[in-house]
């Protein structure tokens, strides 16, 4: 069955549903026949980034699987990296439905999903149940009803809980769908959680013996004075890795479409080039003491390609997953390893 054929059935459906349905499958799919199929097809392009080991560059961004009850499946489509979550200290159910909308004229998502999950408990389960064994990002963030003056709290919550089943921690202060969320990437707030989460680190890393790095998820609508900041806090409170970006709250290119005057997250091919140019201002702040996970608007190798030539280090794709799919992870890692003077196998 052709990737093709099976999005056609699959956008018959409200898109939750389709994504609910389609989780369903993949958790009871065995991952070797998955594996035989496209594992084999998509070639290595190892590299070291904060300090791990990625078969190679190109992998799974947060919320396909917020509860990480498919990280097998993951591995066995050719990710070099997963990173599952969001995750909150309590289970939550999220924003009222409908809260997910297609633009496929576009190859764009808006969602408003508002972090529901099953909560961090029930993650470290999954986690712990898989013995993964590649790198595994984790995404952390607040529970919605979580005063943002508190939320500092739900992160360390977050961070105790995933340390010991996590390569990184990915922290996402830059969802639009949870209010106040994205006023911690700025000023004192910024400073106090990176603080507190730099002096948790530490002491889990000294508990555990193994040191996690973290990853700070930011916006694609921060101003370029805002952003400038941002990069110089990450530097001071010296975080391991920044994600750029999440979703937009900009409609522009998909002003005309049906369903594009819902509020969310907008995703997908629209914010291609926001994203790029973060990515790009980025590099220029850290001048390489940082690196830079990039994400958002990937559909294409020569997409993935532009995000690594603006200054990433690794991409991360989930529309593109869902308009494109599997083929799109061989076709990126093909375009980086064609990019970086690698032959292809």
């Amino acid at each position: 069955m052709s990737y093709h054929f099976l999005r056609t059935l699959l956008f018959q459906l409200d898109p939750e549903n389709a994504h609910q349905w389609m989780s369903i499958f993949l958790r009871i799919t065995p991952p070797f026949p998955l594996k035989t199929f496209f594992m084999r097809r998509v070639p290595a392009a190892p590299l070291q980034v904060m300090g791990l080991h990625f078969p190679n560059p190109v992998g799974l961004a947060a919320g396909l699987d917020k509860n990480g009850e498919c990280i097998r499946t993951w591995e066995a489509l050719g990710f070099g990296f997963i990173e599952i979550g969001t995750v909150t200290p309590r289970p939550q159910p999220g924003n009222p439905k409908p809260r997910m909308f297609r633009l496929p004229k576009a190859q764009a998502l808006i969602n408003r999903m508002g972090f529901n999950n099953r909560g961090v408990d029930y993650l470290v389960e999954q986690a712990q149940r898989t013995h993964f064994k590649g790198v595994l990002g984790i995404n952390i963030g607040k529970n919605a009803d979580t005063p943002v003056e508190q939320a500092t709290e739900d992160y360390l919550i977050g961070l105790r809980k995933v340390y010991s089943w996590a390569s990184y921690v990915a922290v996402n202060i830059s969802s639009p769908n949870t209010p106040g969320l994205r006023d911690l990437q700025y000023g004192a707030a910024l400073n106090r959680l990176l603080a507190a989460l730099k002096a948790e680190q530490q002491r889990l890393a000294d508990r555990y013996g193994r040191y996690v790095p973290l990853a700070i998820k930011i916006a694609p609508d921060l101003a370029d004075v805002d952003l400038a900041t941002v990069g110089q806090a990450l530097l001071r409170h010296r975080m391991d890795a920044v994600i750029a970006t999440n979703t937009t709250f900009s409609r522009v290119g998909v002003e005309h479409l049906p369903d594009s005057e819902e509020t969310g997250g907008l995703s997908g091919a629209p914010l291609m080039a926001r994203s790029t140019e973060v990515v790009r201002q980025l590099a220029n702040i850290l001048g390489g003491e940082l690196p830079i996970i990039a994400a958002g608007g990937i559909l294409s190798g020569a997409d993935a390609a532009a995000k690594i030539a603006a200054g990433a280090r690794l991409v991360q794709i989930y529309t593109g997953l869902i308009y494109r799919g599997p083929a799109l992870i061989r076709e990126a890692v093909e375009a980086l390893r064609e990019q970086s003077g690698q032959k292809s196998c």
